[in-house]
């Protein structure tokens, strides 16, 4: 007992980048919260933010691309189960369903605005889908439901001790896990994202939008995830965890994602 809570307290103590990262770049990370994790922020805000991801995942393909790498990760399954988890808008869900003729999805966030918003749309009226509110961190489902959970931008705002709760818990409830997310930066490149950002916000967002996902933009560059710590997480979820990481798409802007499939020792 003791060996594990000196364990969970080791990864509850990780740095961002990873056990082995820099001073500079523990520096260049931050506990704060981004809007859209904020109980103190009004639900209009929150979509303003989502909002603009939304517009920034239309207008470069995102929504498309990571659709493809979903089903790339179950090509081997005729009718794959896929659930979203922090699906916010729910657009990778319904390219999903675009894409595939006999895929079904459930498209999920902690936020029940959310999952009204997604649930009054598309994916509302379409029978291959279904809306719910999921924590990531303890998903109602049993085990092997699914054979994908996908969590798309939003991994890094899990702190890394639920975060390693949800890659166990997404390997319970399925084969696999697909993590999608902003790659940790560099600290140089850290400190530049704002000016990467400030384009592509003024180009493709709403206005009232610009203000509140800049926001969480920065705070997302400084509490992205680095490959090691990635593995780290895994590894802490489960010894026999396997981790492979993909090619991603080119995002363009200076972004770069970082993509990982987990694979849980019983799927392996």
């Amino acid at each position: 007992m003791a060996d594990q809570n000196t364990a969970e307290h080791a990864i509850a103590l990780m740095p961002r980048g990873g056990p082995d990262a820099t001073w500079l770049d523990r520096l260049l990370q931050t506990n704060r919260l981004e809007y859209t994790d904020r109980d103190d922020v009004s639900d209009e805000i929150k979509q303003r933010v989502i909002a603009g991801l939304d517009a920034i995942g239309d207008r470069t393909g995102l929504h498309e691309q990571h659709a493809r790498t979903a089903l790339q990760v179950v090509a081997d399954i005729a009718n794959p189960r896929i659930l979203e988890i922090g699906a916010g808008h729910g657009r990778l869900s319904q390219q999903i369903l675009q894409l595939h003729p006999s895929a079904t999805v459930t498209a999920s966030d902690l936020d029940p605005t959310s999952v009204a918003k997604m649930a009054a749309g598309p994916l509302g009226s379409n029978p291959r889908a279904r809306t719910q509110v999921i924590d990531a961190t303890a998903i109602d489902a049993a085990d092997a439901s699914y054979d994908l959970v996908v969590f798309a931008l939003a991994f890094h705002h899990l702190p890394p001790a639920a975060a390693c709760w949800a890659i166990a818990e997404a390997t319970r409830v399925a084969s696999r896990f697909l993590v999608i997310d902003l790659r940790r930066e560099s600290p140089l490149g850290i400190l530049l994202m704002p000016i990467a950002m400030l384009p592509m916000s003024l180009a493709v967002m709403p206005p009232s939008s610009i203000q509140p996902t800049l926001h969480d933009g920065v705070i997302s560059s400084l509490r992205a995830y680095s490959p090691s710590a990635l593995v780290t997480l895994g590894k802490a979820a489960h010894p026999k965890m396997t981790i492979e990481f993909l090619q991603p798409p080119h995002i363009g802007f200076g972004l770069r994602p970082i993509t990982a499939v987990f694979s849980g020792p019983q799927h392996t």
